[in-house]
């Protein structure tokens, strides 16, 4: 249940900013390009100025296959003159979802550099040396690796609009202090309890973060022109990495809106001009007429086109789990999203994990608990 008050978000968000750079020494705001972001920075900067804390630490993790777009609007927060940079264009891995044979992406590769979808920036950091090479560890690792003992916090623009789960993790239980909008990201350090991560518009809405922009002509990423003009639907619009499990649909118009990104990147990465190509076809909408059910056809392309043992253990694992919370009940959109996300090898469960969010799915897999709880009980 949402409780309103007199309060817009836009102040109560500087309000929750200024709250945030009264209890930590060291506040660092995360970018990606993306208009939530965008906003975050801005206002983070709005505060900064007031307090007398400039310049504003801010971050970006370049994964290399960024859109231009992107790009642009990371030099303008990197080269404001009341920022200090952290833009991170360091070797990493990340997932290549459009391949079944290069299943990675090692951004910044020194062997590939003739080959990198865009160049290196003269004010970078480049050098890896935080113990980890995975794109979702590496926002820990630097903060122990160069904050380890200072009481630190990651100011990120997620919202709850997007995420039911998010909703719940946002606004139940209490983080830091009273403040549930945010979470501890140092629980595997031995300092505990001084590095976590904070959301001040979890409770913004879309057309809150557009009226922002407007009203106060914030520079945003030209990209969501480009897309609202190609008819993309607002929880498709995506600007940052176009290859990984939930943005092969960038593939399907990146070639129109930027062909100079998309020839640097065919050329980079394996799979994407077969992805490209493939357009809204590379996600299977109807059965093929040699099999007689989703799960026959989910089941034959598990033991055909999955190569890799233990992704194909991981895989079973998490279907025969969805076999039994969502049972019949939605059998062929279930094993619809399995055989999708076969396709795009997400033997990791990004995509499915959002599919199993929708309400719906949830309900059904609440109810499915109790009762085998209950039967547990009974027998």
């Amino acid at each position: 249940m949402k409780i309103y008050s007199k309060q817009t978000v836009y102040e109560a968000a500087l309000d929750r900013i200024r709250f945030i750079f009264d209890e930590f020494p060291n506040v660092i705001v995360g970018v990606s390009g993306g208009k939530d972001s965008t906003v975050v920075f801005q206002l983070a900067l709005i505060v900064a100025r007031e307090k007398n804390r400039l310049p504003l630490k801010t971050m970006f993790l370049d994964q290399e296959a960024e859109w231009q777009a992107t790009i642009d609007q990371i030099k303008y927060h990197m080269y404001h003159p009341d920022v200090e940079p952290l833009w991170f264009q360091m070797p990493m891995r990340i997932f290549n979802a459009t391949s079944a044979y290069e299943n990675w992406l090692k951004c910044w590769d020194p062997e590939q550099e003739a080959n990198w979808v865009h160049p290196r920036d003269p004010i970078s950091i480049t050098e890896n040396v935080y113990g980890t090479d995975r794109f979702h560890n590496i926002f820990e690792a630097i903060l122990r690796g160069r904050y380890q003992d200072t009481k630190t916090c990651y100011v990120s623009g997620v919202r709850t609009e997007e995420s039911p789960n998010r909703f719940m993790a946002l606004t139940e239980q209490p983080k830091y202090k009273w403040v549930t909008w945010g979470s501890r990201i140092d629980r595997k350090t031995t300092n505990r309890g001084i590095h976590f991560t904070f959301y001040p518009i979890y409770d913004w809405n879309f057309g809150d973060v557009w009226k922002a922009i407007y009203d106060n002509d914030w520079l945003y990423n030209k990209l969501y022109d480009y897309q609202y003009q190609y008819g993309v639907g607002l929880r498709n619009m995506r600007v940052s990495n176009v290859h990984h499990e939930t943005a092969i649909r960038n593939l399907f118009y990146l070639q129109e809106v930027e062909p100079d990104t998309w020839e640097r990147l065919a050329n980079r990465i394996s799979g994407v001009d077969m992805a490209t190509k493939f357009g809204e076809d590379y996600e299977v909408k109807e059965l093929p007429f040699m099999f007689d059910s989703w799960r026959e056809y989910r089941d034959y392309l598990l033991e055909n086109l999955i190569t890799n043992e233990d992704w194909k253990i991981r895989f079973k694992k998490k279907f025969d789990r969805h076999d039994i919370e969502l049972g019949d009940a939605f059998e062929i959109p279930m094993c619809r999203a399995h055989v999708n996300a076969i396709l795009c090898n997400d033997w990791e469960g990004v995509k499915l994990d959002n599919w199993l969010k929708i309400p719906k799915h949830l309900d059904v897999r609440r109810k499915r608990r109790i009762e085998r709880r209950q039967q547990y009980i009974d027998n």
